[in-house]
């Protein structure tokens, strides 16, 4: 039996009396006409209204709560057949379920019902609850949705997505208007998509009912969430059959690959169900053969659609005969054609064999659309390949002469200043195209449709205007000249006229020009739509099928260019013209902005290097980065010795020298295998998120004393030491490094090192700051340490303890360095007992011109003499300071 819930004995009368007093809010509900126009009619033809929950839904406490917001009785029933049948009330029914007997009962019997989701919606939007009979509600996840359909020719799919659509309070349109918010397409292309695309509709996959669905007990998921649109939005070429025809073999390979990540399929020849056949026009000459319903079109068609995420309308794309399009620019067609007719094509192949006989004979008209070197060569007067583009040729200028005209009766000067006419203007040309074509439309897109950000834009594109003004006001002098020309023009004023221009424009663009090319090398790689628009570009006549890489080099090679042709100009202009003076002015100009150019390519590529060594070093001090300070060379070594305040033995170490400083690291043990970037540092990137260096000592270059050779040997490879005082030190130390990588030249190293050395002392003389030295004299042995891990060095420190000890502590280093590096004792004290060690503990270092008569060979006694008591350190000395005099002598 049927229970009343809110109130176990409820008559009718007592309700009405209720609704008559106004204790019970009369909701007004709403229903939607055919179409799914929401209606404002009120329904109050009933009585009164009540909730009735069917099945399961009974036992849910929290929906009960819920349903008691609207103050209506709420009754419980196993079917609602019988409350169904009752025309004196209107019933809303909650149900859990969508499907069965129950619902279907119902759904037949035209009452209204809803799912607890929309209940419960309802409720938390603080709205009336619906009495559409005909739409069962579950939820409001397509509230406000308005949706076509295009391309379903299966009738079961179209059965099994709109009761969802109404499930979700979403409607249904049966042809595109301003009402429809969404448009669900089983293919790409049609009259709606198109419509679609033009008017920004989105244009969805039959997923996103399907998905939306499956998240219908979400209370707070919409169907219009942006993200999930994104999800599911229909990717360009879904259900499309294309074949490509003429392009190069990875080109095509390329092509395929992104026309099956974008939901296309790859058609081959003679398949009956190809959709579209894409076709590069710059090799095929002739329409290819293909079906009536098959659209012919252009490459640019393919890309500018994986650049807007969606099909373009075909018939702006479509091919045109290249050859039909060169004799007759103008000749569009407009509409989508069939395959030409017989007659058409003899026609064609006549004006292509036609052609073809003109090309052989060089003829430059044919040339425009051709990007080979060997053809735009063509556009050059003199025939030089020198800055020669392929870009279309324009008129050079007003009322001047075009390049191409006959030459007959020209001298040769007038000549070259052809040549440099016409390669200015392919230059501008070029530079203007990167201007308008890539920078002015990336930088007025739509916010929500950019592909690159500001930052991106600024680093491709931000140094190229510059350049662009001085040259188009050069070019403007250039056909002033050449529409008043006489041999006696002046050519090289006009170089010297924009060279402060010049010299401010250019620097800053190849300076940088590395760092922009990667910037938008990673953008092409990492933005699949902005390498659409790349390949979109490309495609056009204006960019004469080369990439914008490529045209951003000409910027880079067109001063030289410049050079060059001035140079010939000055060859054929006799000493008494007075633009010979001139001439070699501007020479003079080009070379000194060219060197000041490089010099300061040379000083930025070493700033940049040196805030990358700056931002991989851990605790590396601020002030290593200074304006006046380079990178000049690194080397990684192992630390043979353990001096106080450097490192332990065995560490792996790197040393970074610069211009004036030798920066001194530990290379962390993550870091060990890590990447090596272009300039020879060391980059963890990829591999951990910390820096790869250690900061251990930053040494001064005037702090380093002598720099130590070791002569190699079986057992002793690649070893060098350096005797370094420190300014807050009174003592030498003595440092000893093996390097670690076999390939690495210590000789090279080493002499670079001394050079730099005599540089920041202001002397001629770098070998005076080095010193050669038997292994025997230092008892070094490095055999173990080939391999340069601390694993291996700690071995070696095992298994040869007093001997390393000795080799590798300046502490204990044997008595012929200490005679060496110490011809001077203090005259105070004796003490005949002291060991080798302590002895060279309390002596004072006074030159090292022992060192070098050591490094030279000079033979010493086997069992050289003690020194005289009187002349040996008291143990007041032991602090091993040196003496006034001593410090004198160094």
């Amino acid at each position: 039996m049927d229970v009343i819930t809110n109130n176990p004995v409820v008559k009718m009368d007592e309700v009405n009396n209720v609704r008559q007093n106004n204790l019970i809010p009369q909701y007004s509900t709403c229903s939607f006409d055919s179409n799914g126009d929401e209606q404002s009619k009120c329904d109050n033809a009933s009585p009164y209204q009540r909730i009735c929950f069917i099945g399961d839904v009974a036992f849910d406490n929290d929906l009960r709560t819920v349903a008691e917001h609207y103050n209506l009785p709420i009754i419980t029933s196993e079917t609602g057949r019988d409350f169904a049948q009752d025309n004196n009330c209107s019933t809303i029914f909650v149900i859990d379920k969508f499907q069965g007997t129950t619902f279907s009962n119902l759904y037949k019997a035209k009452q209204p019902i809803l799912g607890p989701p929309a209940l419960k919606q309802l409720v938390m939007r603080n709205e009336p609850l619906p009495n559409n009979k005909t739409r069962p509600l579950y939820n409001l996840a397509m509230s406000g949705v308005v949706v076509c359909f295009t391309g379903f020719r299966n009738k079961d799919d179209l059965a099994k997505l709109v009761p969802l659509i109404h499930h979700m309070g979403g409607s249904i349109r049966k042809e595109m208007s301003a009402k429809v918010t969404h448009l669900i397409a089983y293919t790409c292309g049609g009259q709606k998509y198109h419509y679609a695309a033009t008017f920004k509709v989105p244009v969805l996959n039959q997923s996103w009912v399907l998905d939306a669905w499956e998240e219908r007990y979400d209370l707070d998921f919409s169907a219009t969430n942006d993200n999930f649109l994104y999800q599911h939005k229909l990717k360009p070429f879904q259900g499309a059959h294309i074949r490509f025809e003429g392009f190069p073999e990875d080109e095509e390979e390329h092509m395929r690959e992104v026309l099956i990540s974008n939901g296309g399929t790859v058609s081959e020849s003679n398949d009956p169900n190809c959709t579209h056949v894409v076709v590069d026009e710059s090799s095929v000459g002739e329409k290819p053969d293909a079906n009536v319903k098959t659209w012919v079109v252009k490459a640019e068609w393919f890309w500018m659609s994986v650049q807007k995420q969606i099909t373009q309308c075909e018939k702006d794309y479509l091919f045109d005969d290249y050859i039909e399009q060169v004799l007759s620019p103008n000749g569009r067609r407009d509409s989508h054609q069939a395959t030409p007719s017989s007659a058409s094509r003899r026609k064609r192949k006549r004006i292509h064999e036609t052609i073809q006989s003109l090309v052989n004979q060089h003829s430059p008209t044919l040339h425009k659309r051709r990007s080979s070197v060997s053809d735009a060569g063509l556009l050059s007067v003199s025939g030089s390949f020198l800055d020669c583009t392929a870009s279309p040729d324009k008129a050079l200028l007003d009322g001047a002469e075009v390049a191409d005209t006959p030459r007959k009766g020209k001298t040769a000067r007038h000549q070259v200043f052809l040549e440099l006419l016409q390669t200015e203007s392919n230059y501008v040309s070029i530079l203007e195209t990167i201007m308008t074509m890539f920078k002015k439309h990336l930088e007025e897109m739509p916010e929500e449709e950019a592909l690159l950000n500001n930052t991106e834009l600024n680093l491709i594109f931000g140094k190229i205007p510059p350049i662009y003004d001085v040259h188009v006001k050069m070019l403007g002098e250039l056909k002033k000249t050449a529409a008043q020309w006489t041999e006696d023009r002046c050519i090289g004023s006009i170089i010297v006229k924009y060279a402060n221009e010049l010299l401010k424009a250019y620097p800053p663009f190849i300076n940088y020009f590395e760092e922009m090319k990667e910037v938008l090398i990673r953008c092409d790689q990492n933005k699949p739509r902005f390498h659409a628009f790349l390949k979109a570009c490309q495609t056009r006549p204006e960019c004469g099928r080369q990439s914008l890489t490529e045209l951003m080099i000409r910027p880079v090679q067109r001063l030289g260019s410049v050079s060059l042709l001035l140079n010939d100009i000055l060859k054929n202009t006799p000493k008494t013209n007075p633009d010979n003076a001139a001439l070699d002015q501007a020479q003079e100009v080009l070379k000194e902005i060219m060197t000041h150019i490089n010099e300061d390519k040379r000083k930025t590529e070493g700033q940049v290097t040196l805030f990358n060594i700056f931002n991989e070093i851990d605790n590396c001090p601020p002030d290593m980065v200074s304006s006046h300070r380079i990178f000049i060379a690194k080397s990684e070594v192992i630390q043979l010795n353990s001096p106080d305040v450097l490192s332990s033995k065995g560490n792996n170490l790197v040393l970074f020298l610069f211009s004036d400083q030798l920066e001194v690291c530990k290379k962390k043990s993550k870091a060990f295998n890590s990447l090596k970037s272009p300039t020879g540092v060391s980059t963890s990137q990829g591999k951990t998120n910390c820096k790869p260096y250690k900061h251990i000592r930053m040494m001064a270059l005037n702090t380093i004393k002598k720099v130590i050779d070791i002569k190699e040997t079986e057992d002793c490879q690649k070893v060098f030491s350096l005797v370094c005082r420190h300014n807050d030190e009174v003592k030498e130390r003595l440092y000893c490094f093996a390097m670690a990588d076999e390939d690495a030249d210590k000789a090279d190293f080493l002499k670079t090192l001394t050079k730099q050395m005599a540089t920041n002392s202001c002397t001629a003389d770098a070998d005076k700051f080095m010193a050669y030295l038997e292994p025997q004299q230092l008892e070094i042995d490095t055999s173990d340490l080939s391999n340069g891990t601390l694993s291996k060095a700690i071995k070696f420190a095992s298994r040869t303890k007093m001997k390393v000890g000795r080799a590798f502590s300046f502490n204990k280093t044997p008595s012929k360095l200490k005679r060496a590096v110490s011809s001077m004792m203090s005259p105070f004290g004796s003490s005949t007992n002291l060991t080798p060690a302590n002895q060279l503990a309390q002596m004072k270092l006074a030159s090292y011109s022992n060192i070098n008569e050591i490094g030279n060979g000079e033979n010493e006694p086997e069992n050289p003499p003690q020194a005289p008591l009187s002349v040996q350190p008291t143990r007041k000395m032991k602090s091993s300071s040196l003496s006034v005099n001593a410090m004198k002598r160094l």
